[in-house]
């Protein structure tokens, strides 16, 4: 099965559905698949609940969806960044299930591995709690959560060939790769696009039977969340005219 295609409408196309569940990979705005966000927006498929640790920021990554009202519901664990979100949350025309980050990573991991639930420590005692089995083991409380498991994964990749196997670079291997397997259907974008047996097999991080679509985006724009910089130390006066070392 021919895995590439040529642009992400086509990439979608028969898969995108009103009330559906879509994983969208990345951290802050890195590693995000962006192409894919855009061509799910202009599809204009809406009712959306989308499971992504951030949710972007205002018209860049998530935040497009939320600018065209797409999405009814985010499982998230950060979204401080979004004025939209925050706005759209506050006049209740948007649904929060908020995760601790570490939470939402294992939820999404045991819904790739099949797990349907599991007991954390994390949470418990707090609003996280409220309305969750709890349970005492050895002597410590647990708050039981559930496995995520979404009818699309939209994921981004730094490298992959032709048969879908990926390879993800720094930061963006943080909620790409278990994404990528947690998902009825997984559809990439690819920095680099090789053939297969170009990759070292070791070098994998998510197997090619895990995609079923890709596309490849080579010049893929890199943003910047929060610029921080530091203040450059004040140049050294200039050495007097005839003051200077011989």
């Amino acid at each position: 099965m021919k895995k590439v295609h040529p642009d992400a409408t086509a990439a979608l196309s028969g898969i995108l559905r009103d009330g559906m569940s879509i994983m969208a990979g990345g951290f802050g705005l890195c590693g995000i698949p962006d192409v894919l966000i855009a061509a799910i927006r202009d599809s204009g498929v809406k009712d959306l609940t989308v499971i992504s640790n951030n949710a972007g920021i205002d018209a860049v990554g998530l935040g497009l969806l939320l600018e065209t009202r797409q999405i009814r519901k985010m499982i998230s664990s950060y979204v401080g960044e979004n004025k939209t979100f925050a706005t759209q949350y506050l006049a209740g025309e948007l649904e929060i299930e908020f995760n601790p980050q570490g939470t939402l990573a294992e939820r999404i991991r045991a819904g790739g591995a099949g797990i349907p639930a599991f007991f954390t420590k994390t949470g418990y005692g707090t609003l996280i709690a409220e309305g969750k089995e709890t349970r005492e083991f050895d002597g410590e409380h647990y708050v039981m959560e559930r496995g995520l498991f979404a009818d699309l994964a939209v994921v981004h990749a730094w490298k992959g060939d032709t048969e879908g196997n990926l390879v993800y670079r720094k930061t963006a291997r943080n909620f790409n790769p278990m994404m990528a397997s947690a998902a009825k259907v997984t559809v990439a974008q690819v920095e680099h696009l090789v053939r297969p047996g170009e990759i070292d097999p070791d070098h994998i991080i998510t197997p090619g039977i895990y995609v079923k679509r890709m596309i490849h985006v080579p010049q893929a724009e890199k943003r910047i969340e929060q610029r921080t910089t530091r203040k450059r130390s004040p140049e050294p006066a200039a050495a007097s005219a005839g003051g200077g070392p011989i």
